[in-house]
């Protein structure tokens, strides 16, 4: 059971997930503002390079997205009907990725609206399924119902994708929140057919609040916050979309010991920046994230068991691959992940280990996969990018 704790630290609003004491995943926003990840702008096409079929977009306030063009079909707002993109071209576009390091955000034309049991797609018709829902009689029975209200609202082109909560829902549920992630959807059609460049359309949930929705059923033991703000928008967003998870949400007021000393929230903080992490066994992980890759390297430290050397190394590097899936997920690590072992020969020792990272990474809510292990013995992994790291959070002046 995972607990949500959401409070201020320096001078960002800190959401930490927390199983037991153990921290899982750490997120820092800006207290105005936040991340930009799902709004949706009117952009303004700055210019269009060919060569790599991209386009550049400012969305105002001085930002620019990157627009991969492939397969994508922009409505032109300016010039109606219009085939090909030209600067100065006004288009609708929602934020996709955030910003990382010196890349722009990823914007994209497809724009998306996630409930708590469905994500609606513009543009990606059809009805797919999370492939954590196992149930095949639950889709069998659900897709007619969701296929035929897709229908109903005169929107053919727009598709969804079935969350893994959907299980937990009735199909009054999933029909009701359909209804308003349409008209979140029209709103936001109509809208750009009015507004001024460079509007916000639509604004995503601050991240603890999407933390709440995106939160597993029945995983969630309690939301905590000492925040009077975030509290009472808690209070308001669970009243109407999550009522059975009212009563978890608890307000912590203790003039004696903070929010932060109960969970020593300043060592958290510490540890997850810290480039050398502990194993249990004496062994450590150096953390590297680069320019272009994350790069993880295991070492035996301390460890000095009896047992043989292979036996020694398989158990520290299991170990260690536990300890890895844990660290990317709470440091919020992605794109291209090496991790340097210890040496092992070739044999069924390694197809073990390779086992274990991918049966540990799976639990991550991020899409992760462990590719595989080079001739080097270097193990390929990746990770979805949607936020930023934890470290770029931290730093003063990254925000958009």
């Amino acid at each position: 059971m995972d607990k949500l704790v959401i409070t201020r630290w320096r001078d960002k609003v800190l959401t930490a997930v927390f199983s037991g004491r153990k921290p899982l995943a750490l997120t820092l926003e800006p207290e105005q503002g936040g991340s930009l990840l799902n709004n949706i702008y009117i952009g303004k096409v700055q210019k269009v390079v060919k060569n790599i079929s991209a386009a550049f977009v400012e969305i105002g306030g001085g930002r620019v997205g990157y627009l991969p063009l492939e397969g994508t079909c922009p409505q032109v707002l300016n010039r109606p009907g219009a085939k090909t993109l030209a600067p100065g071209d006004e288009l609708i576009i929602q934020v996709e990725k955030d910003a990382v390091k010196t890349k722009a955000p990823v914007v994209t034309c497809r724009l998306s609206f996630a409930g708590r049991y469905c994500v609606l797609t513009a543009g990606k018709p059809g009805v797919n399924f999370s492939s954590r829902l196992t149930d095949q009689s639950f889709k069998r029975r659900v897709r007619p119902v969701l296929e035929e209200a897709v229908r109903a609202r005169g929107h053919e082109a727009c598709g969804l994708i079935v969350r893994t909560n959907a299980g937990e829902a009735g199909e009054e549920q999933l029909l009701a929140e359909l209804a308003v992630l349409f008209d979140q959807y029209e709103s936001v059609q109509n809208q750009g057919n009015h507004r001024v460049c460079y509007s916000c359309l639509y604004r995503s949930l601050p991240g603890y609040m999407a933390s709440v929705r995106d939160s597993l059923g029945g995983s969630l033991e309690a939301v905590l916050t000492d925040q009077a703000d975030v509290y009472e928008e808690l209070k308001h967003y669970l009243a109407l979309n999550q009522q059975k998870d009212l009563e978890k949400l608890s307000f912590y007021d203790d003039p004696l010991l903070s929010l932060g000393a109960l969970y020593s929230l300043d060592k958290v903080m510490e540890e997850a920046l810290g480039k050398r992490v502990w194993l249990k066994s004496g062994g450590y992980l150096v953390i590297e994230p680069t320019e272009a890759m994350v790069v993880i390297d295991v070492n035996t430290g301390k460890y000095s068991g009896k047992k043989t050397l292979q036996e020694t190394i398989l158990k520290i590097n299991l170990e260690a691959a536990v300890e890895i899936a844990h660290q990317i997920r709470l440091r919020n690590l992605s794109g291209i992940i090496l991790v340097d072992f210890i040496d092992m020969e070739p044999g069924e020792n390694r197809e073990i280990l390779l086992k274990a990272l991918s049966e540990a990474v799976s639990a991550d809510p991020v899409k992760t996969a462990v590719v595989d292990m080079t001739k080097l013995n270097l193990v390929e992994m990746t990770r979805k990018k949607v936020r930023r790291p934890l470290h770029e959070q931290v730093i003063p002046g990254t925000e958009e």
